[in-house]
Order: structure tokens, then sequence, then C-alpha cells
């Protein structure tokens, strides 16, 4: 571990240094005001979970507004180019919440007379960084949103998942990226602290290389201290078929190593000290005019399940094919899945898209119980993007997933579930 840090630095501190043929990034600076960017994107968010064969009162429905707000500076101009930046939300609750959940909106930490919680009526979080750019290489310190296979924040929910550190990237060689830093602070989207996951720290660094327009691949790792070790590479590569058509085939893997003092997730066998896994996906993807096809197979193995989120490492650390609502992430789980996505383009609708997916997931190794788990899920989502005019960019999503598994996965894992999700959201840009 101690040597691919390293390396990575090396890497990261060579690429700063080194001449390269194409245009300098900070060399094309115009200026802090001149580069400046700012925008508000206006969200209205419902998420219901309509759980089965349960008591009612373990639903969930959350309801809410948020106005996400980004202002970005350029960089001063000269050899090393200064910037800074805010990023943040303010947000309120739409109707009462009573039984919200699913990191949607927080709530106050006093428990009602019938155990729930109340939620918050409003409420704002955020901050502020600051960055440098020599050449190609850009540092930046401070709050932001990563979007590292192994550490990425959730961007699924009203608001996004924030981390505080320091994110270098340097694209000094053509075609190759090196990224790597360090977090010590994770906010969930519920969260009202910054810190509120208690990360000490996580060190994380990774490459992506274009060979070609056709072969890509990339690695990544991270190590959060106290907690676990994790690694990732994937590799796609897309061609032309005949009729006007092609077809990308992709595979993904991740490896993880726990320690004694991380977390246990719900996919866990047991409370084991030494838990590893290791899950990979391959898929194949035909797309032709409207149509798009992908066939998946996904499979994981080791001695639990890909848990993940529960120990700073991001709620959206999971780029692997068949993740819907269930992520089909059990321990030894195989599962196989089908999606079809529809643009209405020929319809005159092109910003009008429909994806449809089912995933089957079986032979789940599940803990105390005998008869092995499955589980499987309908997925569906609508999507419409305004494509021009005032209202340009603007879309509303709404997404459905019918979920369903055996008894002996839903005692570790969850009900057989309906869970319907609403999206609303209208981008502004102010400069």
């Amino acid at each position: 571990m101690l040597q691919s840090k390293k390396l990575t630095l090396a890497l990261l501190i060579n690429a700063a240094l080194v001449s390269t043929a194409f245009a300098s990034e900070q060399s094309e600076s115009k200026g802090f005001v001149e580069d400046a960017n700012g925008s508000v994107l206006f969200r209205t968010g419902y998420l219901a979970r309509d759980y089965k064969d349960v008591a009612p009162d373990t639903d969930t429905s959350s309801f809410a507004q948020t106005a996400i707000i980004k202002l970005d500076s350029g960089f001063t101009k000269g050899v090393v180019g200064f910037g800074a930046g805010i990023i943040g939300d303010a947000s309120f609750k739409l109707g009462k919440n009573g039984h919200t959940g699913n990191q949607m909106i927080p709530t106050h930490s006093q428990d009602n007379a019938d155990g729930t919680k109340d939620a918050y009526d409003h409420w704002a979080r955020g901050g502020a960084y600051v960055k440098a750019r020599v050449s190609n290489t850009t540092a930046k310190y401070g709050t932001q949103v990563s979007e590292i296979p192994v550490i990425a924040s959730n961007t699924a929910r009203l608001t996004p998942e924030y981390y505080t550190g320091l994110y270098i990237e340097s694209n000094e060689i053509k075609d190759l990226t090196l990224i790597g830093g360090k977090f010590t602070k994770n906010q969930w989207s519920n969260d009202i602290s910054s810190d509120q996951q208690g990360l000490d720290s996580a060190i994380f660094w990774g490459a992506k290389y274009k060979f070609n327009d056709q072969v890509n691949a990339s690695y990544y790792g991270v190590d959060v201290k106290d907690k676990l070790e994790r690694h990732y590479a994937n590799a796609n590569y897309n061609f032309a078929v005949p009729n006007d058509a092609n077809v990308t085939l992709d595979a993904v893997a991740y490896n993880t190593q726990w320690e004694a003092g991380a977390a246990t997730g719900s996919h866990t066998t047991d409370n084991l000290a030494d838990r590893e896994n290791t899950i990979w996906g391959v898929s194949a993807t035909y797309n032709k005019d409207a149509h798009n096809v992908m066939l998946a197979y996904q499979d994981n193995a080791g001695n639990t399940g890909y848990d993940y989120g529960g120990n700073a490492d991001g709620l959206q650390s999971i780029y692997v094919p068949n993740s819907y609502l269930s992520d089909f992430v059990g321990n030894d789980e195989k599962s196989l899945g089908l999606q079809y996505n529809y643009n209405f383009k020929n319809h005159g609708l092109p910003g009008l898209n429909w994806t449809s997916a089912f995933v089957y997931g079986w032979d789940i190794d599940v803990r105390d119980q005998t008869k092995e788990g499955q589980e499987r899920e309908f997925f569906n989502q609508v999507k419409y993007t305004v494509q021009s005019g005032f209202a340009k960019d603007a879309s509303l999503r709404l997404r459905h997933s019918y979920y369903r598994a055996n008894d002996s996965y839903k005692s570790i894992y969850m009900n057989d579930t309906n869970e319907w999700r609403i999206w609303l959201d209208i981008p502004v840009k102010l400069f």
C-alpha cells in the first residue's frame, strides 16, 4: 500500500514537470473574474418506499425542495493560477414528512412518543474551496463532490454528499489523467454536520487512460484509515457494427479488504475481522438509432457482500452494471440483468427517454440461513429534458422499482419494496 501511494505521488509530481506537446490550460487562463461561472439547481425531490408484508409505519416517504448553488472563479493569470469557489445547498421540507428516510431529509435526534423523529423544517449545508493550477495540473482544497469510483459522493438524493479535503488532478500527458489526494470529512446528503460520518482520513489515487477513440481503461484506489482498502479497475471497448450501429463491451471490478474496526453492513455473512471480497461485472451494449440494449452479468466472491457507504467511503461507490434500487451485491451472489432504453426523438420528442430493466440475483450466501438467498427487480424510468427555450435543460424524471426477495435474503437485507422517485430539476445559470 505504501509503495502504491509513493508511486502515485511520484507520477503526479513528474507529470507536473514534464513538457507536453499540447496547450497548457493555465497559459490560456483569462482571469479570476473572466473565467468565473455560477449556477443554481432548483430541485424538487420525492422518494417513497412501500415495504410489503411489514408494519405500515416502516414505510418511508420524503418530499422536499432545495437550491444547490455553485460559484466557481477562474484562475488568475501567470505561471501559477489561483482561484476559489463555493458549493452548498439550502432546502426546506414539503408537508409533514412524518416517515422520512433514505438519506433524503435530516431529522432531529430526539424521538417522538411513537418512536419516529421529526424532519427538519429547513436546513442549509456546504462550504468553500480554494484551488491552484500549474500548467495542466490542478489542486483543490475544501468542500467538494467526489466522482472517484472508490469514494464517490451520492448524488441520487435531494442534495449531494460532500467531502472536505485535497484533490489533485494532472493532465500533463496527452490522454492520461492522474489523480490523488486526501479527504478528512464526510457529510451524507441528510447530515447537518460537515463531519457527521467520523472520517479520519481517506487517501486516494488513480489513473485513467484513453488508448484511442475505441478503448479506455482506468484504475483507482483508496485507503480509509482503520476502515478499509479498496481497488477499482475498468476497461471498455466501443466499435461499429453493420447497419449504423455500435457495440460497447465493458468490464469492471472492485476488491475490498476491511479492517477490524470497520462497520459491518447488511450484506455481511458474519462479523469477521478479516472481511474481503471481489465483485466484478461484464456487460455488452448494443446501440442503434433510438434503441439501446444492455446485457450484464455480475459476480461477487469472498467472505462478505460488497458493503459500501458505511465507512465514509461514499454512498455511490458502486459503479457496477446491475445497480438500481438493489445493487445485487450479496455474499457470493450472481446476477443477470437486461436493460432497454428508448429515445423518442423519432416521434418529435428528442428529450424523452424510457428505460426498463430486469435483474435476477441468485446463489446468495446468507448468514444463519440454510437456504440460499434470491432477489429480483423490475425497474422503469421515464425522463424528459427540455431541449430549447427559456427552460432549456430542465428535466422531470419518474422512476419506479418493483423489488422482491425470498425469505432467506429478506432476513438480512431488504423487505419486498415498491419504490417511487420523482425528481424535477431546473438549472439556472447565474453568470
